[in-house]
């Protein structure tokens, strides 16, 4: 999530607006210091521009057990 937001030019807060949540939730999100509803989820999909699929998959280094 947090390289998505990153390579879209937004900061924590503007996507907490994009998505309706509070910036410290996406911090806390971000961090994986708590969890996301399927609702939340769609939300953060659609105020990234990706799909939903797309924030489920792991990075490539977690992948390969780096």
């Amino acid at each position: 999530m947090k390289r998505l937001r990153e390579a879209r030019g937004l900061s924590q807060e503007k996507l907490g607006e994009h998505a309706d949540f509070h910036r410290t939730y996406v911090s806390q999100l971000e961090r994986c210091v708590t969890n996301i509803s399927i609702d939340g989820l769609e939300r953060l999909a659609a105020a990234l521009g990706v799909d939903v699929v797309d924030l489920l998959q792991p990075l490539e280094n977690e992948r390969k057990g780096a």
